[in-house]
């Protein structure tokens, strides 16, 4: 097929030659051009979706840009911060609880049972059940991270409030007259109940337990509480009494020194005077006795230690 026409002031004639060929080449020209001109529109698109609007990006092609993936890696790197901050406070709380432990041991545990407490890797047993390791994508990432940052919250909660409780127990414990009343090496040589006097030789009520140890030894009060009487007894001699928690009341004679005032506030462990022969003693010795609510009780049946010996 032609195509003529006369074009100029000199009427020239003008023809085109329209074949098969020239449209085919034509119509492939054409549609490369847009086909590269929709593929170049579409990556400009995209890039400024990256950049101005990553959620849109995201959308498109699970992408995001390098600032909102530092954004992603910051926030991430500040709550693991926070996280290591917290578990390490944790670890000083559990610390404090085995500290804790301990004490309860040393308090409450008879010696003869504490002895056959095992520290060797002896028998144990249970099923082997392999650790469940998998991987996520971001968002189940995201999604366990903030599960486990709230189950050790909780959990350190609780340990706080278990810190909290087993303290409130230890300082209960540490108010009952469970302790030893010497500290150096003794020999209990007159138990509680009915005895031949030493003096008398007849038979008589013992009211305690008396200890002997080297002269001067350190007396020690067996619980917090306040000394309610230091004085001079004519047959306790140097005498001091303390009360307790939950009407108990610890006396302790026959002292040669008296370092404590009535009134003062003594805790576990604390000296009161020094062990001696003064009163109606035979020798160096601390004679001790507990009460409560004004009734004599066995010293035994609260020196877990001393029983155990």
């Amino acid at each position: 097929m032609q195509l003529m026409w006369v074009s100029g002031p000199t009427a020239t004639v003008r023809t085109i030659s329209i074949t098969t060929r020239k449209v085919m080449v034509g119509a492939c020209m054409s549609a490369f051009f847009l086909i590269s001109f929709g593929v170049l529109l579409h990556f400009i698109g995209f890039r400024i979706a990256i950049e101005f609007s990553p959620s849109l990006a995201r959308s498109l092609g699970g992408v995001t840009t390098e600032a909102e993936q530092q954004r992603v890696e910051s926030v991430y790197r500040e709550r693991l911060e926070k996280l290591r901050q917290n578990l390490t406070a944790t670890v000083q709380e559990i610390r404090q609880l085995e500290t804790l432990k301990n004490r309860f041991m040393e308090i409450a545990t008879p010696a003869n049972l504490k002895d056959r407490i095992s520290k060797k890797d002896e028998a144990r047993g249970g099923p082997w059940i392999a650790p469940r390791l998998q991987g996520a994508s971001s968002q189940i990432l995201s999604q366990d991270f903030t599960v486990a940052v709230d189950e050790f919250a909780r959990a350190e909660v609780a340990v706080k409030n278990l810190n909290l409780s087993w303290t409130a127990q230890l300082n209960w414990l540490n108010a009952l007259p469970t302790g030893v009343p010497v500290d150096k090496e003794f020999r209990v040589t007159s138990g509680f109940g009915i005895r031949n006097d030493p003096f008398t030789g007849q038979l008589a009520m013992h009211e305690g337990l008396d200890f002997v140890a080297p002269m001067g030894a350190p007396v020690l009060v067996t619980a917090a509480g306040t000394v309610t009487r230091s004085a001079w007894d004519a047959s306790y001699g140097n005498v001091i009494e303390v009360s307790h928690i939950e009407g108990f009341t610890t006396r302790y004679a026959h002292l040669s020194k008296r370092t404590v005032q009535e009134g003062q506030q003594v805790l576990r462990g604390e000296a009161l005077g020094q062990l001696g022969n003064t009163g109606r003693s035979t020798g160096p010795h601390l004679h001790y006795e507990i009460m409560r609510h004004d009734r004599v009780l066995n010293p035994t049946q609260m020196l877990i230690q001393a029983n155990a010996q």
